[in-house]
């Protein structure tokens, strides 16, 4: 029995310290081929390599699994070697990354045929997942910011996929800016986590934090660059105009993009936060612009007439949620958001032309609005009384237990009518059936996570109320008054997104025109986007 648990303990790591590689390996011949034969047959080698990635990654959730049980598979002295990390974070992840890379790969091979960009797509696609799997399994610092800084890379040519898209390329250089503007904050953030720990490993550096007070000036300033850091990949306020730009490439390039590469910030968080002392400036800044995030980005969304903008709308909205539950602390909620906001984005934009047709069928009419009031609190009152008597689920706080309830209250305001009683109150158990979900996904995903401090500091909690509060008035405002002049009005503002991306824009065009030749054409593109 020994002995097969260090064989499955080694294959395993083996395949994990030799998938990036061999990912890179494959990208690069491939981008010299120009046989679509042999072209065929790597995309075939590259999802034969993202499966084998799953499996590795299943078969080291169960030595984790064993590990937690008393049964020593040496796993962790095996990995250490390697320069791994295989926790249970990094196999939620690798786990994650795997199954996107097949589906992403396999619908990209048919969707992409006869199409000049594919010769390309694949070896950068390979990149990026290649990248993102080194992020994830690497236990050192300096490793994961050079993986941070490939993935944006890669990322930049799939956005550039159709060069002669002027529209595309001047989205590409607006995210390429904003991406190195990430990239030195992280940097910052390496190098403050060094100078107060002294070490680039993780094992060392948790090491170090156990045995910690924290004092000092060094981690609230790497705690500030690390938000900034994640602000900038998630596309945050008012860093996000990109996001919505990037819209002329291929729709595996659009996948990819919101299903994986975006909520890295988000994992970046999960993975540093035990190195920082409880709620810092970090915090307090992830849950501000974060949660600020969420509220204009909602409201935009039911703005768009596209597809694809509201999809990437929706996109900015969840990153802000994630952001401000890792800023008040709810770190395992904020890891079962990344998962499952993977999971639907990538089906919403694979399957977005059925979602356009959906959207053609003439929608049921709602309940009368009186009716659907008292069946949302009714729901929302239930779902309070079960968080009370077990206020353990959200881990006793508050801003969480509020949010449940509202997921529980919103969807029952959809409720369309003539349902008899019968129907009613089985939406309202589907409704409630949330709660003991989130029970069963709190379960599953938390011991993937360190312990962390439950208690809220004032300013965090005060700041996620206030986002709480007018998300819930702003919504209600336009539930129970759509067709106000006052909402008419604001309607028009935010389908622009209340214009928070205009400043940042026109600095960075402004700063690409002054330090790299532009095109005559493009700069024809850029001057006419400032002047409207």
């Amino acid at each position: 029995m020994t002995n097969l648990l260090e064989t499955a303990t080694h294959v395993s790591l083996a395949i994990w310290l030799a998938l990036p590689v061999a990912l890179l390996i494959l990208a690069g011949v491939s981008i010299r081929l120009s046989d679509p034969g042999r072209q065929q047959r790597f995309w075939r080698i590259g999802q034969t390599l993202m499966l084998g990635s799953f499996l590795a990654s299943a078969l080291i959730g169960g030595l984790l699994v064993a590990d937690s049980a008393g049964v020593n598979t040496g796993l962790p002295e095996a990995a250490t070697p390697l320069g791994l990390y295989p926790d249970g974070l990094a196999v939620w992840m690798a786990l994650l990354i795997s199954f996107l890379g097949v589906v992403l790969l396999r619908f990209a091979n048919v969707y992409l045929q006869g199409d000049p960009g594919r010769a390309r797509f694949l070896p950068w696609c390979l990149v990026v997942l290649a990248s993102v799997l080194l992020l994830v399994f690497t236990h050192h610092l300096l490793v994961m910011l050079v993986a941070w800084v490939g993935v944006s890379l890669a990322l930049h040519h799939l956005l550039i996929l159709y060069p002669q898209r002027l529209e595309a390329r001047r989205a590409a250089w607006q995210k390429f800016a904003v991406s190195r503007l990430g990239d030195l904050a992280l940097l910052v953030a390496v190098g403050l986590l060094y100078h107060h720990y002294g070490s680039f490993e993780l094992p060392m550096l948790l090491a170090a934090a156990a045995a910690s007070t924290g004092e000092g000036w060094a981690l609230p300033a790497a705690s500030i660059a690390l938000s900034l850091a994640a602000l900038c990949k998630c596309a945050q306020l008012p860093l996000h105009g990109w996001l919505m730009k990037v819209m002329e490439a291929p729709t595996p390039v659009s996948a990819l993009l919101h299903a994986g590469v975006i909520n890295l910030g988000g994992y970046l968080w999960l993975r540093l936060y035990p190195l920082f002392d409880g709620i810092t400036p970090g915090h307090l800044m992830l849950v501000a612009i974060g949660g600020t995030t969420a509220v204009v980005a909602v409201l935009t969304m039911l703005t768009q007439a596209s597809v694809k903008h509201a999809l990437a709308w929706s996109t900015c909205a969840q990153m802000g949620f994630m952001l401000m539950e890792i800023g008040l602390g709810a770190y395992t909620l904020a890891l079962i958001h990344l998962l499952a906001h993977s999971l639907y984005k990538a089906h919403s934009f694979l399957a977005c032309g059925r979602t356009v047709r959906a959207a053609s069928v003439s929608r049921l009419t709602p309940a009368p609005l009186r009716e659907r009031l008292t069946m949302a609190g009714l729901g929302t009152g239930t779902a309070g009384a079960v968080l009370m008597a077990w206020p353990g689920l959200v881990s006793h706080n508050p801003i969480l237990g509020a949010l449940l309830m509202l997921a529980v209250g919103g969807s029952l305001l959809g409720m369309p009518v003539g349902l008899g009683r019968d129907r009613r109150l089985a939406l309202v158990a589907m409704a409630l059936a949330l709660v003991p979900l989130y029970a069963l996904l709190h379960a599953l995903v938390s011991p993937a996570l360190p312990r962390a401090s439950d208690a809220l500091t004032l300013g965090t909690g005060l700041l996620g109320s206030a986002v709480l509060v007018t998300l819930v008035s702003l919504a209600l405002i336009v539930v129970l008054k759509p067709q106000h002049s006052t909402v008419a009005y604001w309607r028009i503002h935010f389908r622009q997104g209340l214009y928070a991306h205009r400043p940042l824009e026109r600095l960075i065009e402004r700063l690409m025109r002054h330090h790299h030749p532009i095109p005559a054409p493009l700069n024809r593109v850029l001057v006419k986007g400032e002047g409207s």
